[in-house]
C-alpha cells in the first residue's frame, strides 16, 4: 500500500470547511484589478452591498427573513462613505460585492433596516454560509481601511488602490496592505488521563468554557505560541503541537489557527487575570457540553461553527 502524506481515517473532510465564515466562494482577483474597477461597480444597478455601520451588519428586516445584501437604493439615505469602499469581489454570475461604511448613526436607520453586530448575525444564522463568509472577508477590509486613512510614515491622507485592496500615500509613496492578526487557539489534550483543557474568561456567556488562545507575536513560531500562551495562562507545559483547521474571525481580522497540544505537565496554576476558571475535562463531560444547548449543568461549550467547537467535537470523534 502507497502511503500518502495526506491520508487520514478521520469522519469528514477539512475541519476548516466546517466553521463559520470559511464558505466565501467570490472572486476577488485581487492581482488582476484596474483603477476603475470599484467605480465600474458602483455604477453597475446589479452590484450588492454589505453596508456596514459602526461595525454592524445593516440588514433589511421588513420581509420574510433579514437581508443582510443589499442594493443601492437601500444605501442612499445612509450615508454611504464610498472613499472607504471595498470591492470585495464577484460572484459567479459576474456580480459584483461591495462592503460600503455608511455614516449614519445605527439608531437613526429607517425603520426598515437595522444594524446586527456580527457575533449575532453569524449565531442566529441570519445570512447563508457563503453570504457570511463574503461578508466576513468584507467588514474585515472596512476595518482595516477606516483605521489607516492616514500614512503611517508622513501622516499624510491614504488614498484607496486597486478597488480599496491596498492603500497609498500620495505625499510620500507608501504603500499599506490589508491585515491578518494570527491568534492561535488550541486544545490541550492529556492523552494519559483522556481528557482535555479548557477555560473560562471572564467576558464569556454564563458557563461557557473554550480552548485557551492568544495572538501569535512576531518572530514566532504557532507551536511556540501555543507552548507560551498555554503556560501563561494555565501553568501547564506543553509537548508536541498538532495542527487542525483554521477559522477567519472578523472580529475585526483575526485568523484562528486551531490546534491539538500535547500536555506534558497536568497542575494548574491560572492567570487569574485572565481565567476565572481553568480545568480538566473528561470525554463524557466534554460530549455533554456539546450534545445539549446548555450541556452540563454547571458549563457549556461554544457554539457550532466555532472554531473551539470543532476542536472539540472532532477530539471525540476522530480516532487519528
Amino acid at each position: 500500500m502507497t502511503f500518502s502524506l495526506f491520508d487520514h481515517n478521520a469522519p469528514h473532510g477539512e475541519a476548516s470547511r466546517m466553521v463559520a465564515f470559511s464558505s466565501n466562494i467570490l472572486d476577488s482577483r485581487s492581482e488582476y484589478r484596474t483603477e476603475t474597477e470599484l467605480d465600474d461597480a458602483l455604477k453597475e444597478p446589479t452590484t450588492r452591498y454589505f453596508a456596514i455601520a459602526q461595525g454592524k451588519l445593516v440588514m433589511r428586516v421588513d420581509g420574510v427573513a433579514p437581508e443582510g445584501l443589499l442594493a443601492a437604493p437601500d444605501l442612499a439615505a445612509m450615508q454611504p462613505q464610498n472613499a472607504d469602499a471595498v470591492l470585495i469581489g464577484w460572484d459567479r454570475d459576474n456580480v459584483a460585492f461591495i462592503a460600503m461604511p455608511v455614516a449614519i448613526e445605527a439608531d437613526d436607520l429607517p425603520e426598515m433596516y437595522k444594524a446586527i453586530d456580527t457575533r449575532s448575525v453569524y449565531r442566529q444564522a441570519l445570512l447563508t454560509e457563503e453570504k457570511l463568509g463574503a461578508y466576513a472577508q468584507g467588514t474585515s477590509l472596512v476595518s482595516w481601511a477606516l483605521t489607516n486613512r492616514f500614512c503611517g510614515t508622513c501622516g499624510c491622507a491614504m488614498t484607496p488602490k486597486a478597488g480599496g485592496y491596498r492603500r497609498s500615500c500620495q505625499a510620500c509613496g507608501h504603500n499599506v496592505f490589508p491585515r491578518t492578526d494570527p491568534v492561535a487557539i488550541m486544545l490541550i489534550v492529556d492523552e494519559a488521563n483522556d481528557r482535555c483543557l479548557l477555560g473560562r474568561s471572564p467576558h464569556f456567556a454564563p458557563g461557557m468554557y473554550s480552548c485557551l488562545a492568544g495572538f501569535i507575536e512576531p518572530g514566532e513560531t504557532i507551536e511556540d505560541a501555543v507552548r507560551r500562551e498555554t503556560r501563561e495562562e494555565s501553568g501547564i507545559r506543553i509537548d508536541r503541537v498538532r495542527y487542525h483547521a483554521s477559522q477567519p474571525w472578523p472580529m475585526p481580522h483575526t485568523l484562528m489557527i486551531g490546534v491539538y497540544a500535547e500536555a506534558k505537565s497536568l497542575d494548574i496554576a491560572r492567570d487569574t487575570v485572565e481565567l476565572e476558571d481553568c480545568r480538566w475535562f473528561s470525554r463524557t463531560e466534554t460530549e455533554a457540553m456539546l450534545s445539549t444547548a446548555l450541556g452540563q449543568a454547571d458549563a457549556s461549550a461554544p457554539p457550532p461553527g466555532a472554531i473551539a467547537h470543532r476542536l472539540m467535537r472532532d477530539w471525540l470523534d476522530w480516532s487519528r
